[in-house]
């Protein structure tokens, strides 16, 4: 394997100028669509380059429970500083278990938690709650996917500035953002360096919702006035959906300007170009590696396993 089990750990550094730049130079679907599958990809392949490192050190470990001829010299070297590496790479990949494994855990709480809040409510698309604080939110729940949004925020917008609120939290469960934000989330723990990714599609999915919107208003400059609005009244309000996560003003900055094109794989001779294609080899690279190092360390583990 040598130092190509390394490389998957740290190849996520060549997305870092995509995660910037497709903000601003993309589509917002393309960039959602584009950042959330580098960062899905990449950790995976980190993960399982930190589970063949671990199972290295593990097998160094007295009274493990693997094979004895795993923790042969010709095992050990496959990896590069293997004492070192091996060792290390246990609790590193502990740490990616359980963070992950609380991350779903909190996402499945707090969509469970939301459901039962609402069940007396009629099963409508659409909750209004007699709330003082303003605040609305897309709930995905499959066939129970609802908009729950205050009396508090509906009081301060405009009639055109209710439905582009409407079609913004419709856009979130029509899309299923929720589903790329918990990709990213998820690969922000596998692996820290792909959280400018994590960072990046929060923006994208809200500019995505927003474009939606102003597509089904008919108008840029209602969703933005809209979403200025529903800023300054849900400043410090959690739950805040529709004017969060920001930045709001560079949100509202895009909506009054002409809508982005639609293409769907930017040009090699662009700044963005040359980005998106870094991400792209690096993603490709990583993938060889790891499966480059596993299948290796398989066929290595397999001599050395007696029969």
């Amino acid at each position: 394997m040598g130092v190509f089990v390394f490389l998957p750990l740290v190849l996520p550094l060549t997305a870092w100028p995509i995660a910037r730049l497709a903000e601003q130079r993309l589509h917002p679907g393309t960039a959602t669509r584009l950042l959330t599958g580098v960062a899905g990809v990449m950790a995976v392949c980190s993960t399982v380059c930190l589970a063949l490192l671990m199972v290295v050190g593990t097998a160094q470990l007295p009274g493990n429970p693997l094979p004895d001829g795993w923790s042969d010299p010709e095992v050990r070297a496959a990896v590069p500083y293997d004492e070192i590496a091996g060792r290390a790479a246990i609790p590193a990949l502990l740490a990616v278990a359980v963070v992950c494994a609380g991350t779903l855990w909190r996402h499945g709480r707090v969509r469970r938690r939301a459901h039962r809040a609402l069940a007396g409510l009629r099963g409508t698309g659409v909750a209004v709650l007699p709330d003082e604080t303003p605040y609305a939110y897309a709930l995905p729940g499959g066939a129970r996917d609802r908009i729950v949004v205050t009396t508090a925020l509906l009081f301060c917008l405009e009639p055109a500035e209710r439905r582009a609120l409407f079609a913004h939290e419709r856009a979130h469960l029509t899309a299923r953002h929720h589903r790329f934000l918990l990709v990213v989330q998820l690969a922000a723990r596998a692996n820290p360096f792909l959280r400018p990714l994590r960072t990046a599609v929060s923006y994208t999915t809200e500019r995505w919702a927003d474009e939606e919107a102003a597509h089904t208003v008919g108008s840029r400059r209602v969703v933005a006035c809209a979403i200025g609005k529903a800023a300054l009244v849900s400043r410090g309000t959690p739950l805040a959906g529709f004017a969060a996560p920001g930045p709001v003003p560079r949100r509202v900055a895009a909506l009054l300007e002409p809508a982005p094109a639609a293409r769907n794989w930017p040009s090699l001779f662009t700044t963005v170009g040359m980005a998106t294609w870094a991400a792209a080899v690096g993603t490709a690279l990583s993938a060889m590696s790891s499966a480059n190092s596993a299948v290796t360390m398989v066929l290595i583990l397999h001599a050395a396993t007696p029969l």
